[in-house]
Protein backbone atom coordinates (compact mmCIF):
# COMPACT_ATOMS: atom_id res chain seq x y z
CA UNK A 1 0.00 0.00 0.00
CA UNK A 2 2.69 1.97 0.87
CA UNK A 3 4.33 1.94 -2.70
CA UNK A 4 1.12 2.27 -4.05
CA UNK A 5 0.67 5.66 -2.43
CA UNK A 6 4.08 6.81 -3.40
CA UNK A 7 2.92 6.23 -6.66
CA UNK A 8 0.12 8.27 -7.09
CA UNK A 9 1.70 10.96 -4.73
CA UNK A 10 4.72 10.74 -7.61
CA UNK A 11 1.82 11.04 -10.55
CA UNK A 12 0.69 13.88 -8.85
CA UNK A 13 3.65 15.80 -8.18
CA UNK A 14 4.56 14.51 -12.10
CA UNK A 15 1.25 15.81 -13.41
CA UNK A 16 1.52 19.67 -11.40
CA UNK A 17 5.01 19.77 -12.38
CA UNK A 18 4.04 19.56 -16.38
CA UNK A 19 0.75 22.05 -15.49
CA UNK A 20 3.36 24.47 -14.03
CA UNK A 21 5.71 24.31 -17.01
CA UNK A 22 3.20 24.08 -19.81
CA UNK A 23 2.06 27.14 -17.80
CA UNK A 24 5.05 28.83 -18.19
CA UNK A 25 5.77 27.91 -21.89
CA UNK A 26 2.71 29.24 -22.80
CA UNK A 27 3.71 32.56 -20.94
CA UNK A 28 7.06 32.86 -22.62
CA UNK A 29 5.43 32.27 -25.91
CA UNK A 30 2.99 35.23 -25.63
CA UNK A 31 0.13 32.67 -26.04
CA UNK A 32 -1.66 33.94 -22.81
CA UNK A 33 -1.34 37.35 -24.19
CA UNK A 34 -5.18 37.56 -25.63
CA UNK A 35 -5.96 39.24 -21.91
CA UNK A 36 -6.57 42.84 -21.83
CA UNK A 37 -3.14 43.94 -23.51
CA UNK A 38 -1.50 47.19 -22.46
CA UNK A 39 -1.84 50.55 -24.54
CA UNK A 40 0.71 51.15 -27.14
CA UNK A 41 2.43 54.33 -26.30
CA UNK A 42 2.17 56.97 -29.02
CA UNK A 43 5.16 57.82 -29.40
CA UNK A 44 7.44 61.05 -29.56
CA UNK A 45 8.77 62.13 -32.27
CA UNK A 46 11.30 65.22 -33.61
CA UNK A 47 9.43 66.09 -36.41
CA UNK A 48 6.95 69.35 -36.53
CA UNK A 49 4.19 67.06 -38.48
CA UNK A 50 3.35 63.45 -38.60
CA UNK A 51 0.92 61.01 -39.58
CA UNK A 52 0.20 57.17 -40.30
CA UNK A 53 -2.48 55.34 -41.45
CA UNK A 54 -3.23 51.65 -42.55
CA UNK A 55 -2.57 51.80 -46.07
CA UNK A 56 -5.36 49.03 -46.89
CA UNK A 57 -8.47 50.87 -45.07
CA UNK A 58 -7.24 54.63 -45.06
CA UNK A 59 -7.77 54.51 -41.01
CA UNK A 60 -5.67 57.23 -39.04
CA UNK A 61 -3.29 55.97 -36.90
CA UNK A 62 -1.01 58.39 -35.60
CA UNK A 63 -0.96 62.34 -36.00
CA UNK A 64 0.92 65.19 -34.86
CA UNK A 65 -0.02 68.73 -36.71
CA UNK A 66 -1.19 66.50 -39.35
CA UNK A 67 -2.85 68.88 -41.09
CA UNK A 68 -0.67 71.72 -40.91
CA UNK A 69 1.00 73.35 -44.07
CA UNK A 70 4.58 72.71 -44.57
CA UNK A 71 7.05 72.85 -47.30
CA UNK A 72 7.31 69.35 -48.80
CA UNK A 73 11.39 69.53 -50.59
CA UNK A 74 11.34 66.64 -52.80
CA UNK A 75 8.31 64.69 -51.06
CA UNK A 76 6.85 66.76 -54.02
CA UNK A 77 8.08 64.58 -56.57
CA UNK A 78 5.81 62.03 -55.54
CA UNK A 79 3.16 64.48 -57.60
CA UNK A 80 5.81 64.74 -60.19
CA UNK A 81 5.94 60.99 -60.89
CA UNK A 82 2.19 60.24 -60.14
CA UNK A 83 1.07 62.98 -63.03
CA UNK A 84 3.96 61.40 -65.79
CA UNK A 85 2.21 57.62 -65.01
CA UNK A 86 -1.22 58.87 -65.09
CA UNK A 87 -0.77 59.78 -69.02
CA UNK A 88 -2.70 58.49 -71.03
CA UNK A 89 -1.09 56.10 -73.54
CA UNK A 90 1.85 56.65 -71.58
CA UNK A 91 5.30 55.16 -73.18
CA UNK A 92 7.71 54.38 -70.22
CA UNK A 93 10.47 53.41 -73.36
CA UNK A 94 10.01 56.42 -74.75
CA UNK A 95 13.07 58.45 -75.23
CA UNK A 96 13.69 62.20 -73.68
CA UNK A 97 16.71 64.01 -74.76
CA UNK A 98 18.46 65.84 -71.81
CA UNK A 99 18.61 69.46 -72.56
CA UNK A 100 21.52 71.86 -71.51
CA UNK A 101 18.46 74.02 -69.08
CA UNK A 102 18.21 71.21 -66.90
CA UNK A 103 21.56 70.77 -66.11
CA UNK A 104 21.84 74.74 -65.74
CA UNK A 105 18.77 74.49 -63.63
CA UNK A 106 20.55 72.28 -61.10
CA UNK A 107 23.97 74.38 -61.09
CA UNK A 108 21.78 77.93 -60.60
CA UNK A 109 19.71 75.68 -57.35
CA UNK A 110 22.38 73.84 -56.08
CA UNK A 111 19.95 70.97 -56.69
CA UNK A 112 20.04 67.44 -55.95
CA UNK A 113 20.97 65.61 -59.39
CA UNK A 114 20.26 62.61 -61.54
CA UNK A 115 23.98 64.08 -63.21
CA UNK A 116 22.00 63.12 -66.31
CA UNK A 117 24.46 64.25 -69.40
CA UNK A 118 23.19 66.49 -72.22
CA UNK A 119 22.24 65.27 -75.34
CA UNK A 120 21.71 61.84 -74.17
CA UNK A 121 18.60 59.65 -74.47
CA UNK A 122 17.03 58.57 -71.38
CA UNK A 123 13.91 56.54 -71.50
CA UNK A 124 10.90 58.28 -69.28
CA UNK A 125 11.38 54.81 -67.00
CA UNK A 126 15.33 55.53 -66.29
CA UNK A 127 13.98 59.61 -65.72
CA UNK A 128 11.22 58.15 -63.14
CA UNK A 129 13.79 55.78 -61.48
CA UNK A 130 16.60 59.76 -61.41
CA UNK A 131 13.32 61.21 -59.97
CA UNK A 132 13.14 58.97 -57.25
CA UNK A 133 15.95 57.61 -56.08
CA UNK A 134 18.80 60.01 -55.99
CA UNK A 135 16.05 62.64 -56.57
CA UNK A 136 17.19 64.29 -59.51
CA UNK A 137 15.92 67.37 -60.38
CA UNK A 138 17.13 67.68 -63.26
CA UNK A 139 15.11 64.15 -64.50
CA UNK A 140 12.05 66.17 -62.92
CA UNK A 141 12.56 69.05 -65.19
CA UNK A 142 13.05 66.93 -68.25
CA UNK A 143 9.73 65.03 -67.09
CA UNK A 144 7.65 68.61 -66.90
CA UNK A 145 9.18 69.50 -70.26
CA UNK A 146 8.31 65.99 -71.82
CA UNK A 147 4.92 65.62 -70.58
CA UNK A 148 3.87 69.52 -70.11
CA UNK A 149 2.01 71.02 -72.85
CA UNK A 150 3.30 74.17 -74.81
CA UNK A 151 4.82 75.77 -77.33
CA UNK A 152 7.65 76.90 -75.29
CA UNK A 153 9.92 74.89 -72.18
CA UNK A 154 8.25 77.91 -69.95
CA UNK A 155 4.64 77.01 -70.75
CA UNK A 156 4.94 73.55 -70.70
CA UNK A 157 6.71 73.47 -67.05
CA UNK A 158 3.27 75.94 -66.11
CA UNK A 159 1.13 73.24 -67.64
CA UNK A 160 2.95 70.85 -65.65
CA UNK A 161 2.57 72.14 -62.61
CA UNK A 162 -1.29 73.00 -63.23
CA UNK A 163 -1.58 68.93 -63.67
CA UNK A 164 0.07 68.65 -60.30
CA UNK A 165 -2.10 70.96 -59.05
CA UNK A 166 -5.81 69.65 -60.73
CA UNK A 167 -4.24 65.84 -59.18
CA UNK A 168 -4.18 66.91 -56.26
CA UNK A 169 -8.01 68.20 -55.86
CA UNK A 170 -8.70 65.11 -57.91
CA UNK A 171 -7.60 63.00 -54.83
CA UNK A 172 -9.00 65.24 -52.22
CA UNK A 173 -6.08 66.76 -51.18
CA UNK A 174 -7.55 69.85 -49.84
CA UNK A 175 -4.58 71.52 -48.12
CA UNK A 176 -1.81 70.81 -50.93
CA UNK A 177 -0.43 73.39 -53.31
CA UNK A 178 2.44 72.83 -55.64
CA UNK A 179 3.96 75.38 -57.30
CA UNK A 180 7.41 73.59 -58.60
CA UNK A 181 7.64 70.38 -60.34
CA UNK A 182 10.32 69.15 -57.96
CA UNK A 183 9.69 71.13 -54.63
CA UNK A 184 11.96 73.91 -55.32
CA UNK A 185 9.62 76.20 -54.64
CA UNK A 186 8.89 79.84 -54.83
CA UNK A 187 6.88 79.96 -51.60
CA UNK A 188 3.92 78.50 -52.38
CA UNK A 189 5.02 74.55 -52.32
CA UNK A 190 3.30 72.76 -49.40
CA UNK A 191 1.28 69.84 -48.18
CA UNK A 192 0.24 68.10 -45.09
CA UNK A 193 1.36 65.07 -43.87
CA UNK A 194 -2.04 63.60 -44.09
CA UNK A 195 -2.56 64.74 -47.61
CA UNK A 196 1.02 63.59 -48.81
CA UNK A 197 0.32 60.45 -47.30
CA UNK A 198 -2.89 59.80 -48.98
CA UNK A 199 -0.87 60.87 -52.45
CA UNK A 200 1.30 58.37 -51.59
CA UNK A 201 -1.47 55.71 -51.09
CA UNK A 202 -2.77 56.42 -54.08
CA UNK A 203 0.24 56.30 -56.13
CA UNK A 204 1.69 53.47 -54.56
CA UNK A 205 -1.23 51.50 -56.74
CA UNK A 206 1.03 51.95 -59.76
CA UNK A 207 3.06 48.95 -60.45
CA UNK A 208 5.60 50.82 -61.85
CA UNK A 209 5.90 52.95 -59.14
CA UNK A 210 6.15 50.63 -56.18
CA UNK A 211 8.80 49.21 -58.00
CA UNK A 212 10.78 52.15 -58.27
CA UNK A 213 10.43 53.44 -54.84
CA UNK A 214 11.65 50.28 -53.08
CA UNK A 215 14.41 49.76 -55.64
CA UNK A 216 17.78 50.47 -53.33
CA UNK A 217 19.91 51.61 -56.31
CA UNK A 218 20.06 51.41 -60.55
CA UNK A 219 22.13 51.84 -63.20
CA UNK A 220 20.83 53.02 -66.32
CA UNK A 221 22.14 52.37 -69.82
CA UNK A 222 21.34 55.90 -71.92
CA UNK A 223 21.71 56.70 -75.36
CA UNK A 224 24.89 59.41 -76.27
CA UNK A 225 25.07 61.60 -79.22
CA UNK A 226 26.46 59.21 -81.23
CA UNK A 227 24.54 56.53 -80.52
CA UNK A 228 26.99 54.80 -78.35
CA UNK A 229 25.50 53.79 -75.26
CA UNK A 230 26.29 54.87 -71.68
CA UNK A 231 26.43 53.35 -67.99
CA UNK A 232 25.74 55.61 -65.87
CA UNK A 233 27.04 55.94 -62.46
CA UNK A 234 24.73 54.16 -59.98
CA UNK A 235 21.49 55.91 -58.86
CA UNK A 236 20.80 55.45 -54.70
CA UNK A 237 18.11 55.57 -53.32
CA UNK A 238 18.25 58.24 -50.50
CA UNK A 239 15.66 55.92 -48.31
CA UNK A 240 17.66 54.46 -45.76
CA UNK A 241 14.47 53.21 -44.05
CA UNK A 242 15.02 50.53 -47.16
CA UNK A 243 18.10 49.25 -45.75
CA UNK A 244 17.22 49.76 -42.25
CA UNK A 245 13.70 48.36 -41.74
CA UNK A 246 12.47 45.15 -42.45
CA UNK A 247 9.33 45.26 -44.71
CA UNK A 248 10.17 49.43 -46.12
CA UNK A 249 8.65 49.28 -49.69
CA UNK A 250 9.20 53.29 -50.02
CA UNK A 251 8.64 55.69 -50.61
CA UNK A 252 10.40 59.34 -50.68
CA UNK A 253 12.60 61.66 -48.72
CA UNK A 254 12.89 65.28 -48.93
CA UNK A 255 14.75 68.27 -47.63
CA UNK A 256 15.49 71.74 -47.89
CA UNK A 257 16.39 74.86 -46.04
CA UNK A 258 12.61 75.83 -44.85
CA UNK A 259 11.48 72.02 -45.54
CA UNK A 260 14.11 70.63 -42.65
CA UNK A 261 13.98 66.89 -43.13
CA UNK A 262 10.77 65.24 -44.60
CA UNK A 263 9.87 61.28 -45.23
CA UNK A 264 7.15 59.47 -46.81
CA UNK A 265 7.64 56.19 -45.93
CA UNK A 266 5.84 52.63 -45.98
CA UNK A 267 6.24 48.86 -45.11
CA UNK A 268 4.81 45.69 -44.97
CA UNK A 269 4.37 43.07 -42.12
CA UNK A 270 2.31 40.00 -42.30
CA UNK A 271 0.52 41.30 -45.08
CA UNK A 272 -0.67 44.54 -43.39
CA UNK A 273 0.99 48.13 -44.64
CA UNK A 274 1.70 50.88 -42.91
CA UNK A 275 2.32 54.42 -44.47
CA UNK A 276 2.76 57.72 -43.34
CA UNK A 277 4.76 61.22 -43.52
CA UNK A 278 7.31 62.87 -41.19
CA UNK A 279 7.43 66.97 -41.88
CA UNK A 280 10.07 68.86 -40.75
CA UNK A 281 12.52 66.74 -38.68
CA UNK A 282 16.17 67.63 -37.77
CA UNK A 283 18.24 65.90 -39.59
CA UNK A 284 18.59 62.89 -42.24
CA UNK A 285 19.31 60.54 -39.10
CA UNK A 286 16.44 61.90 -36.78
CA UNK A 287 13.80 61.63 -39.61
CA UNK A 288 14.66 57.86 -40.24
CA UNK A 289 14.23 57.39 -36.23
CA UNK A 290 10.89 59.34 -36.31
CA UNK A 291 9.40 57.50 -39.30
CA UNK A 292 11.01 53.74 -37.22
CA UNK A 293 9.05 54.70 -34.58
CA UNK A 294 5.76 55.60 -36.67
CA UNK A 295 5.96 52.45 -38.59
CA UNK A 296 6.37 50.14 -34.87
CA UNK A 297 3.43 52.29 -33.56
CA UNK A 298 1.46 51.15 -36.73
CA UNK A 299 2.21 48.15 -36.76
CA UNK A 300 1.47 47.67 -33.19
CA UNK A 301 -1.87 49.53 -33.45
CA UNK A 302 -3.34 48.35 -37.06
Amino acid sequence: MITAINGIKGNRFRRAAAVTVTAGAVLATGALTAAPAQAVTKPSIVAAGGYVMNNATGKTLYTKAADTKRSTGSTTKIMTAKVVLSQSNLNLDAKVTIQKAYSDYIVANTASSAHLIVGDKVTVRQLLYGLMLPSGCDAAYALADKFGTGSTRAARVKSFIGKMNSTARSLGLTNTKFDSFDGIGNGNNYSTPRDLTKLASNVMKNATFKTVVKTKSYTAKTITKTGSTRTMAAWTNTNTLLSSYSGTIGVKTGSGPEAKYCLVFAATRNGKTVIGTVLASSSVTQRATDATKLLNYGFATI
